[in-house]
């Protein structure tokens, strides 16, 4: 009957390391891979460069488009803007000009 409590001791000490070992992985794995992890901390500094390129480059277009808006203020108005912005809208062409007709397909 000596061996059976010693069985016993032994196993149930195993069982505690084995329980251990497996949280001590469990975290660790999701330390690594989980939503807040190493690997999705990657994942969100690529995305952070990505989308701060995307944003130097909507400023600069917005710079230029509030340029070309304020030649078209009425205190101060381009004429050759005016001009390009009326033949567009209008759909015409100055007798002067080259046409170049596109083939529809």
């Amino acid at each position: 009957m000596v061996s059976r409590p010693r069985l016993k001791s032994l196993l149930t000490g195993l069982a505690l390391y084995t329980m251990a070992a497996m949280m001590v992985g469990y975290f660790g794995v999701n330390a690594y891979t989980g939503k807040y992890g190493l690997n999705a901390r990657q994942e969100l500094d690529q995305e952070i460069i990505a989308l701060t390129s995307e944003l130097a480059r909507l400023k600069r277009e917005r710079a230029q488009v509030e340029q070309r808006v304020s030649l078209l203020r009425s205190d101060r108005v381009d004429p050759d803007l005016l001009d390009e912005r009326a033949r567009f809208q209008l759909d015409y062409a100055h007798p002067r000009d080259l046409i170049r007709p596109l083939n529809s397909r």
